[in-house]
């Protein structure tokens, strides 16, 4: 019987059973995912939280629930790998691709002072996961205290919200309850006049959702691993690029439906919480029930979790000057997402073109970057040096 389904040199076959496994838990997820959104987007705004509470913590906790699922899963079938290189690759995805993304739809606008303190608990946990992951692995110990860190986040998010809405701040009343609330219980956007969905319907979704990604994360582990072995890569680089990229979906449906309504605080936050709550859940619960910890590849430690740490500071200068993401801003975030995987392909194929590609991105892409970052930080400062006097101009002029 001819190998039809050979890849290159090697001749490998790859089932079609595995391809549809493949296919379908990546569907599974995004239909998964999706129906958990709704599902508590609506309950949690049926009880009063505003809508950037509701990006930082139900919409971002439950569009993060494919990789907690899937990395969960990947650590008790044995592929540790899979569930590091997922948790790091959807970190990198959420914020380069979903974020880069988000932005060529609407420009996004970052001005509520909670996203903003949000971004540095964000960059400092990526920080926190590297230096634990120094000595080769993440124990049971180093997980519970990743998830000691997210419910404290919760907690403090929530009692903050709680204390600025008891005081009457505006800010709420006007940026969230605008379209959130014509949106909630229904189904889709520009739908305000519909009618809201019952309380039933929400935890039907709620519970459809949650069995949706867990037979999703099945068939995506299967499918993963079996192409790893098939191909004789590690299950490192399939959970940075594939797994990581399926289970990242939700993150940016979610996040361009929520520009597009205006909702750019609940597209951030969304992508903030994320990020969090896969460091604190999703490592810290896969370390937590793994017999003998996550074992962390030297080639994540060299490579991987720095890159993830440098993209969580990507988000800093928006945290600390109020910027806006562009929409060539966003053009340049999806670039080196692209240029990430490029970099990964090539390592593992171990191309003749590693060599200037690595030299490239350290010598040009990661220098332009960090002057991109720094020139726009300074500039930044010094307008709001000169902000008074601006100020009292622009208003004298409306």
């Amino acid at each position: 019987m001819p190998d039809a389904a050979g890849w290159g040199d090697r001749g490998v076959h790859v089932g079609v059973l595995v391809v549809l496994a493949l296919v379908a838990g990546l569907a599974l997820l995004v239909v998964g995912g999706e129906s958990l959104v709704r599902g508590a987007g609506s309950l949690a705004r049926k009880l009063g939280m505003s809508s950037l509470v509701v990006g930082l913590t139900v919409v971002s906790f439950t569009t993060s629930a494919p990789e907690l699922a899937v990395s969960t899963d990947a650590a008790l079938s044995g592929y540790p790998g899979l569930a590091v290189g997922n948790v790091v690759g959807s970190n990198i995805a959420n914020i380069l691709l979903v974020l880069g993304a988000s932005a060529l739809f609407v420009p996004l606008a970052v001005n509520s002072q909670v996203v903003r303190a949000d971004i540095p608990v964000m960059a400092g946990l990526s920080v926190l996961v590297l230096l634990m992951a120094l000595d080769g692995s993440l124990g049971r110990v180093e997980g519970a205290i990743l998830l000691a860190a997210l419910v404290v986040y919760v907690t403090v998010t929530v009692l903050v919200s709680r204390r600025r809405a008891a005081a009457g701040s505006a800010s709420p009343t006007d940026a969230d309850s605008t379209d959130p609330s014509s949106d909630a219980g229904t189904d889709g956007p520009g739908r305000g006049a519909a009618r809201p969905r019952p309380l039933l319907m929400d935890v039907a979704l709620v519970v459809l959702g949650a069995a949706l990604l867990v037979a999703g994360a099945r068939l995506l582990v299967y499918g993963a691993s079996a192409i790893a072995t098939a191909l004789g890569v590690s299950d490192l680089l399939v959970g940075l690029t594939v797994v990581a990229v399926g289970t990242s979906l939700p993150e940016l449906v979610t996040s361009v439906v929520a520009v597009m309504r205006g909702e750019r605080d609940m597209a951030v936050g969304n992508i903030v919480g994320s990020n969090v709550f896969n460091i604190g859940a999703v490592l810290g619960l896969t370390a937590i029930i793994s017999p003998e910890g996550i074992a962390v590849a030297s080639a994540a430690l060299r490579f991987d979790l720095p890159i993830m740490v440098a993209v969580a500071l990507v988000l800093l200068p928006i945290a600390l000057t109020r910027l806006d993401v562009a929409r060539w801003e966003g053009a340049l975030l999806v670039g080196f997402y692209v240029a990430y995987l490029a970099y990964l392909v090539v390592e593992a194929t171990e191309h003749a073109a590693l060599g200037p590609f690595s030299a490239a991105m350290l010598w040009f892409v990661i220098p332009l970057t960090v002057v991109w970052l720094l020139s726009v930080m300074v500039h930044e400062l010094r307008t709001r040096r000169r902000g008074g006097k601006a100020g009292s101009t622009r208003t004298e002029r409306v």
